[in-house]
């Protein structure tokens, strides 16, 4: 079993996703990720820009930021999001302990800024998916070249 396999399945029944909704979304997940990337984080997020646009995952790797989407009506599936991590800027989330929510933004290598309401359930929750965005944007964040 790869990395990748091993890290999802934890990650997802940690946020409490269901194994039919982690079912229907791995293919499009297995196409993005690299098998040796762990996974951080596996959660169910909406767009507040667009209310009505359905569902989406959000998948956070050491490596990549992969966003799908589910539609309202024929629950279909779509990529929204892939991206590497270094491709992304002014990368911003703003805990919200009061609605236990995280608003997550990025904008991405096309100029498109993403943003994504996660609601964690548990104020408790806030501060650890906090901890786990602090360490993937800003611990693990490769340094970048000192100009001579």
């Amino acid at each position: 079993m790869d990395v990748f396999s091993r890290t999802f399945l934890p990650a997802a029944a940690e946020a409490g996703v269901a194994i039919a909704t982690v079912s229907r979304h791995m293919p499009i997940f297995r196409r993005c990720v690299e098998p040796d990337d762990a996974t951080v984080l596996v959660t169910r997020c909406s767009n507040p820009d667009r209310p009505m646009s359905g569902e989406f995952l959000l998948l956070l790797t050491y490596r990549r930021l992969v966003i799908t989407q589910e539609t309202r009506v024929l629950h279909r599936l779509r990529l929204h999001l892939n991206a590497n991590l270094r491709h992304l800027s002014e990368v911003t989330w703003n805990p919200d302990l009061r609605q236990s929510a995280v608003e997550v933004a990025a904008t991405a290598v096309d100029g498109v800024r993403e943003r994504f309401r996660v609601r964690v359930g548990e104020p408790d929750r806030v501060w650890h998916f906090d901890a786990l965005l602090q360490h993937v944007f800003r611990e693990r964040r490769p340094s970048l070249p000192i100009a001579a």
